[in-house]
């Protein structure tokens, strides 16, 4: 499909893809669901401890990668080096054979410990198909791992908008080592997940032709929405901007499944990661959960296909996290691990980087659930019982806006519009709310419902949820 091109420098890192400081500012609102803790992990001492890649196996052990191009093993509340020397890594893959896969900068390595003594002696060469200038934003994300065998990972735009050499392009590495560049369009695609039926999700930064940052299904032959790539795309027949309108390529390219509001959800999202404990992490059972770089949070992403195609929902779950949340992972007890820095863009957090993890102690929280669209409106179901008097129309307030598609940096929301509910209906469990109001696809759609009240008389931690309206039935 495309000729290949080999690069063999050696680079990459820190992981969250901003381009500019975002901002840090005053206090925020705190967002913590009864029962859920956050706790620190002590990092090796004057170590720059950037974490950009975290995996755990199935015994429990947690590799992380960091910026300075170390890997390192925790078991049994001790740290290792397992490996040095890598280019800024930014991220990590703890695979079948119980080999570590990093992606940094110039090439995808497996880490192989031949004489088991905690030691890496082998640095394989696995894949380095794409070029490397030197820029300090040309991030290489990954691996995830298919169920043919198949890596997934996909590059970063250079600092100026890229150079070429599938910069701004999704790849894949097939057993057999082979490098395919198979859909364009990315700008910072600093997270990528793999969902355990097969389906693989980005999330993008906001930036140019990226009015807010977003979640993407990822698949083979799609175009993203930032057109430095498109040169390099099947077919092309010279510069992209003297091919293409605005409009043409606004057509062309693919729906975000869900749009995350600068500042209200996420700034500079990192890797979706799905609970599939078993319960052992509370009622949110597969689930997305993604870390924010800047807001020093983790959110959480409910998804459902409309007339076949995905789209969904996004909430706050937790913040007030130490620095940056770039990377994400659930352990087998269920602890959700949380690797960090702030690499000088800037978090919520003050520390410059770290290790936490949230731990979840059984109590039910008393949160929103989920969230499905209906032909009249949403369906909102609450992990608790409602009490009845706190249900009606007023107590929910919403609002549905759009972003500019545009070769601006990010976007304000386009046509703001108060929405109004028309009726409200408490299940016979009293456990979820159909609110019934005007749809419009093509928006996003905030809903406040922050004064409901459980039966027992809590209020939820997070009370606006952002549904991102792609299609109605």
């Amino acid at each position: 499909m495309f000729t290949k091109k080999f690069n063999n420098l050696f680079s990459f890192i820190c992981v969250c893809a901003l381009t500019w400081p975002a901002g840090v500012g005053a206090a925020k609102s705190v967002y913590k669901p009864d029962g859920y803790q956050i706790q620190t992990v002590q990092t090796p001492a004057n170590i720059r401890f950037h974490i950009t890649g975290l995996d755990s196996d199935n015994k429990g052990d947690l590799y992380v990668a960091t910026r300075i191009g170390d890997v390192w093993r925790y078991r049994q509340q001790t740290w290792s080096k397992f490996a040095s020397g890598l280019h800024e890594p930014t991220g990590l893959l703890v695979d079948d054979d119980g080999s570590i896969l990093v992606a940094h900068k110039p090439q995808l390595t497996r880490l192989v410990d031949i004489d088991n003594d905690g030691i890496a002696e082998d640095y394989i060469h696995v894949a380095s198909g794409w070029e490397f200038h030197n820029d300090y934003h040309e991030f290489n994300f990954g691996p995830v791992k298919d169920k043919q065998g198949y890596l997934h990972g996909t590059l970063n735009l250079g600092f100026q908008g890229g150079y070429g050499g599938y910069r701004g392009f999704a790849y894949k590495v097939s057993p057999s080592g082979e490098f395919t560049p198979y859909s364009w369009g990315l700008r910072s695609p600093a997270g990528i997940g793999i969902h355990p039926n097969g389906d693989i999700f980005y999330s993008d930064n906001q930036g140019s032709w990226v009015g807010t940052s977003k979640i993407h299904l990822l698949e083979e032959g799609k175009f993203y929405g930032t057109p430095n790539s498109l040169n390099e795309a099947p077919g092309a027949k010279g510069r992209w901007q003297d091919q293409y309108t605005v409009a043409e390529l606004d057509q062309m390219r693919e729906t975000p499944v869900v749009l995350l509001p600068h500042g209200e959800i996420a700034k500079s999202p990192g890797n979706p990661e799905w609970d599939f404990t078993g319960g052992a992490f509370g009622p949110f059972k597969g689930q997305m959960f993604m870390p924010d770089l800047t807001m020093s949070n983790i959110f959480r992403v409910m998804l459902e296909k409309v007339n076949g195609q995905y789209q969904g929902a996004a909430i706050t779950f937790m913040n007030g996290f130490q620095s940056g949340n770039i990377r994400a992972e659930f352990d087998t007890q269920g602890q959700l691990w949380v690797g960090q820095t702030a690499r000088g863009w800037g978090a919520e957090g003050n520390k410059p980087f770290g290790l936490q993890k949230v731990v979840w102690d059984g109590t039910n929280p008393f949160e929103l659930l989920d969230i499905k669209l209906t032909k009249t409106g949403f369906k909102l179901s609450f992990t608790e019982a409602l009490d009845a008097a706190s249900v009606n129309a007023a107590q929910f307030k919403v609002q549905q806006w759009h972003y500019h598609y545009h070769n601006k940096y990010g976007s304000d929301k386009v046509a703001l519009k108060d929405i109004k509910v028309a009726s409200v209906s408490l299940a016979s469990d009293n456990k979820s709310v159909q609110i019934k109001l005007p749809l419009t696809a093509g928006k996003v759609m905030a809903i406040d419902f922050a004064q409901l009240k459980s039966q027992s008389g809590r209020k939820v931690s997070s009370g606006k949820v952002f549904y991102t309206l792609n299609q109605t039935y």
